[in-house]
């Protein structure tokens, strides 16, 4: 029996409008929407006629295994012609692309990747910050400390001018009792932004050793910039 077409979507950092112009009108043709927990409900308004099928994954908390969603993957590729996997930022960075690809291309499924926003540069624009900067900073690293299941977690961080951590609000401590052993100073600028993009974004401006004392809890996705980069500005808003 044949496949149909299934697409990995990048939906962007929460707001509608930040969808590319493919993403959003892939969306409206599609006949089933397989959608991540980060993908906020004013984005699934522009895929209103699909079945819609929540496969989220959040961190600490009860999900979706990635096996199941693999074959969920499959099984609407083998009942739909239009199969969209929709991602919170960009598929191909901490979206677990690589599993599902592999999942369908060993069934024979045609796939096409649609890159999204993914939340380091969205943060980047929401708070005026530029992640590099002439003179001050010439290279960037994105970084998580999850793992897959099984797998230690990761402790090594990159050695680069600017460093953007994703899900970075519980790893504060770690992450910055880190950098301060590497011989980070305390006072490097550091700039957390939750729910990028989102009516309800909240950005704070703190220094490294404020960060080695935690952030308070979180009601959505936090990414934490830090680097002399983040500097604010004479004239900037703190």
């Amino acid at each position: 029996m044949p496949y149909g077409k299934v697409y990995l979507i990048g939906a962007g950092p929460g707001a509608q409008d930040l969808i590319t112009m493919r993403g959003a009108r892939l969306l409206a043709q599609a006949e089933v929407v397989l959608y991540d927990a980060l993908v906020t409900e004013e984005m699934l308004e522009l895929c209103a006629q699909a079945e819609k099928i929540s496969v989220g994954k959040r961190a600490g908390q009860r999900s979706t295994a990635q096996g199941l969603i693999n074959q969920q993957l499959v099984d609407c590729a083998a009942r739909y012609r239009m199969v969209v996997r929709l991602k919170g930022g960009d598929p191909m960075l901490f979206g677990r692309a690589d599993e599902e690809l592999s999942a369908l291309e060993q069934h024979g499924i045609e796939v096409e990747v649609v890159p999204g926003i993914t939340t380091a540069v969205a943060a980047a624009a929401a708070t005026q910050q530029p992640l590099t900067k002439r003179g001050v900073a010439r290279s960037v690293a994105f970084f998580t400390s999850s793992t897959a299941p099984g797998h230690p977690e990761e402790l090594t961080i990159p050695s680069t001018d600017t460093l953007v951590q994703y899900m970075g609000g519980r790893e504060a401590i770690a992450t910055a009792n880190n950098l301060l052993s590497q011989g980070r100073s305390p006072d490097t600028p550091v700039v957390v932004v939750e729910n990028v993009s989102r009516s309800d974004q909240h950005v704070e401006r703190i220094t490294l050793a404020e960060l080695a004392h935690g952030l308070p809890a979180a009601h959505g996705p936090v990414l934490v910039m830090l680097g002399k980069a983040m500097a604010p500005r004479p004239q900037q808003k703190r």
